[in-house]
Parts: C-alpha cells; sequence; structure tokens
C-alpha cells in the first residue's frame, strides 16, 4: 500500500503554527516523531518513484529547528516539514523539493536556487544568446499548467546584472538570481490517496527542464562539453 500523508501531521503543523515554543514541543514530542515516521515513508516512496526515471544521489529531512542566530523572529520551529532529493552525477542538475504545510501552503517545487556565481553567470549568457528553448520548456502546456510557465522571481535584479543591456529581450531572465518553479497542494490533495503519484507526475514534468539546464551547465557557449 503506498504511504499517505496522516491528517495528524497536518493537524500537528497548525497546533505548532499557535505554540511556537519549547515547552509545548516537549509536551508533544511523542507526537511530533510520530508525524516525523509517517511522512519518511512518503518520501521513500517518492525516492522510489524517481529513481524510476532518474538517479537520486541523496535525500536531505530539513530540520524542524529553526536557525534563529540571524532572525528578528525567534520563534525555535519551522510550522512546516521539508524535504529534498539530489540528483547524482556532475551531468545531472537541478533538484527536487517538497513542503507539507498546512492551509495551502504545501507545495512540490525543482530547479536552481541560489546558483553559484560561475553557473549563474553562465545561464545568463545561455540566456542572452538564445532562450527560445527555456521559453519552450516553460510554455509547454502540460508544464505550464503544472508550474505555471513561470520561475518564481523573488529578489531579482532591479535593472539588468553588470556586462548585460536592460534592452534585452531577454532581459525578464537575465535578471532572475534564481530558476525555480512551484506548484501548490490544497490540505485535501496532500491528504489524498493519490498524493504521493500526483508529486511524482509533477516532479517527471521537471526533466526537460533540468536537462536542457544540465546541457548548459555542462558546456561552454559553443556547446563544447566542460566535464572532465
Amino acid at each position: 500500500m503506498t504511504p499517505t500523508v496522516p491528517k495528524a501531521s497536518l493537524e500537528f503543523l497548525k497546533k505548532l503554527a499557535s505554540n511556537n515554543h519549547k515547552d509545548w514541543m516537549d509536551e508533544h514530542r511523542k507526537e511530533y516523531k510520530s508525524s516525523e515516521k509517517a511522512l519518511k515513508q512518503v518520501y521513500a516512496e517518492i525516492e522510489k518513484g524517481l529513481t524510476k526515471t532518474d538517479e537520486i544521489a541523496k535525500i536531505k529531512l530539513f530540520r524542524i529547528n529553526r536557525d534563529i542566530r540571524f532572525s528578528k523572529d525567534k520563534t525555535p520551529y519551522n510550522v512546516h516539514r521539508s524535504v529534498s532529493f539530489s540528483r547524482a552525477g556532475a551531468q545531472r542538475r537541478g533538484g527536487y523539493y517538497m513542503r507539507i504545510e498546512p492551509g495551502g501552503k504545501s507545495v512540490v517545487a525543482g530547479g536552481f536556487f541560489g546558483p553559484e556565481p560561475a553557473d549563474l553567470l553562465r545561464i545568463r549568457k545561455e540566456f542572452e544568446l538564445d532562450a527560445s528553448r527555456i521559453k519552450a520548456i516553460l510554455s509547454a502546456p502540460k508544464f505550464k499548467e503544472a508550474f505555471g510557465g513561470t520561475f518564481d522571481a523573488w529578489d531579482p535584479v532591479k535593472t539588468a546584472p553588470k556586462g548585460f543591456s536592460k534592452e534585452d529581450p531577454n532581459i525578464d531572465l537575465i535578471r532572475l538570481k534564481n530558476f525555480v518553479v512551484t506548484h501548490n497542494f490544497t490540505d485535501a490533495e496532500v491528504l489524498a490517496p493519490n498524493f504521493v503519484e500526483i508529486a511524482l507526475i509533477h516532479f517527471e514534468l521537471l526533466r526537460p527542464f533540468f536537462d536542457y539546464m544540465s546541457d548548459v551547465l555542462t558546456t561552454d557557449l559553443n556547446g563544447v562539453s566542460t566535464l572532465p
């Protein structure tokens, strides 16, 4: 039987959002551990599904404890549970991400968050040279239906990055610092028996995007491989 997200997991996170302090967590530690066990089964099933069409190097479960050292928000716990699936090998770029959070805030997402400077420059140079392929991927009917047809454009460069023209026809892509797409799920969808299946369908839709970006990030502007 395919694992499902238990309603108790969403209920726990809802209560945590209203009681985000150590004393409450200590009193509900057993409930937390039970929820984590159930969610890990869901994550394992998703990894199993991903390995049928991709190669996954590792799963990363994000901690429920927040890093509050440099934050004005001193609440100690995240009110969501998150996991990422890293692809294997230097030739496979991009990563899968899932967040479980009540209130219709659950998501599956994928792409390139905070790429290192050399990769970011390479991506921008590719889009400056020719953005037709990435635009075709983003506007493909199934991809657009699942992910909206655009990258999540948070904190872009205000005008143009250094060395690029603000008049470039592809400046809307060149200005970006992250290249991530997201699909939101309602609580009812997360709790549905086929949630794992639907999540995997969305992740599989990312593959043309990942394959294209992997090609970009492992070649120079002439298309010559940069891999060892």
